[in-house]
C-alpha cells in the first residue's frame, strides 16, 4: 500500500502526461529476442510499443534480427550444430527459407536466466505484423505502437545489408498501411538512414524518427543534431548518459526521450525521475507499473 501511495505521488508531480514502455526484441529477459513469442508475449505483459530489428535476407525479405547473422551464443543449425563466433554467418547471403531453418530459442541465452527455452526460428516483419494483430484481436485491442530499428552501418554497405534506399524502401514496402504512422517508429544509429527517412517524411509524415545514439560515440546534443542536419522526435540514448539538464535541453527542442536498455527498477525510477518520456526494457514485467492507466 506504501509503494502504491509513493508510485501515486510520483506521477502526481511529474509533468510529462505520458510514460511509454518499450519492449525490447518484445521481452529478450523473458522470451527468445525477436521472435513472435516474444512480441505476443510482451503484449500480453501490457507493453505499449514492440521494440524490434530488422535485416534483409538473400532474396530481399525483411527479417526480424538484431544482427546481420546468426548469434553463436543461442543458434543452433538444422543439423544440431553451433556456429562458433558471428562471422561465420551472413543472413545477406542465405534466403529466407535457410534462415527459418536455424532455431534461436532452445539453447537460451545465459545473459538473461529468466528468459523461457523454445522451439523458435527468427521472423519475417510480414509475419510479426499479421501474428500480432491477431492476438491484439483475441485481447479486445485494436492497436499497438512499433519501433522498428533499421540495422544498418555505413562500413557494411553491400555486405551484410542493402544500401540505405534499398533497404528502406524494402521495409517501408512490407509496413504499407498495416501500420498507421501514429504507430509508427523507424530508429537506427546510422545517420544516413535516420536522413534519408527525414527526407520521405518532409512531404507527408509517415512515421516518427528516432536518433539512436552510442555510448562511445559522442553523446553532444548539439553536436549531433548538427551531424543529422534535422531534429529527430525522439531521441533513444543508453539511459547511463542522460541526465536532469540534457532531457530538459532535448524537451525544450521538441524532441522526446527514450533510453535503452533499462533493465533494474531501480534503473527505472532512475529514468522516470529525469522525466523521460519513456523507456526501453528488456524486461516489460518490471516497468509495466509506470503506465498511467
Amino acid at each position: 500500500m506504501l509503494r502504491f501511495l509513493i508510485l501515486m505521488m510520483l506521477f502526481m508531480n511529474h509533468e510529462i502526461k505520458h510514460f511509454e514502455i518499450q519492449g525490447h526484441r518484445g521481452c529478450r529477459g523473458l522470451m527468445p529476442e525477436n521472435t513472435i513469442p516474444a512480441f505476443i508475449k510482451a503484449i500480453d505483459l501490457g507493453v505499449e510499443t514492440l521494440e524490434m530489428d530488422v535485416v534483409i535476407s538473400k532474396d530481399k525479405k525483411v527479417v526480424v534480427s538484431h544482427e546481420p547473422q546468426f548469434n553463436p551464443v543461442f543458434t543452433t543449425k538444422k543439423d544440431g550444430t553451433h556456429y562458433q563466433k558471428f562471422e561465420d554467418s551472413n543472413l545477406y547471403q542465405l534466403t529466407y527459407n535457410e534462415i527459418k531453418s536455424h532455431d534461436v530459442g532452445l539453447r537460451g541465452n545465459p545473459l538473461f536466466p529468466e528468459q523461457e527455452k523454445i522451439n523458435v526460428f527468427k521472423p519475417l516483419l510480414s509475419d510479426v505484423i499479421k501474428e500480432v494483430k491477431a492476438h491484439l484481436k483475441t485481447k479486445g485491442k485494436s492497436r499497438i505502437a512499433y519501433n522498428i530499428e533499421i540495422k544498418s552501418l555505413p562500413e557494411e554497405y553491400n555486405k551484410t545489408q542493402p544500401e540505405v534506399k534499398e533497404f528502406v524502401d524494402l521495409v517501408l514496402k512490407v509496413i504499407g498501411k498495416n501500420i498507421s504512422p501514429a504507430d509508427l517508429t523507424l530508429q537506427s544509429f546510422d545517420f544516413n538512414v535516420l536522413q534519408h527517412l527525414n527526407s520521405l517524411n518532409k512531404e507527408k509524415h509517415r512515421f516518427k524518427i528516432s536518433a539512436l545514439i552510442e555510448p562511445e560515440d559522442n553523446n553532444e546534443i548539439d553536436f549531433n543534431i548538427e551531424k543529422l542536419k534535422f531534429k529527430p522526435d525522439i531521441w533513444s540514448p543508453y539511459f547511463k548518459v542522460l541526465d536532469e539538464v540534457k532531457v530538459k535541453y532535448l524537451h525544450s527542442l521538441g524532441i522526446q526521450v527514450i533510453p535503452w536498455t533499462v533493465n533494474s527498477e531501480s534503473e527505472m525510477e532512475q529514468v522516470f525521475d529525469l522525466q523521460c518520456d519513456g523507456l526501453i526494457t528488456d524486461y516489460p514485467n518490471r516497468a509495466v507499473k509506470y503506465i498511467k492507466k
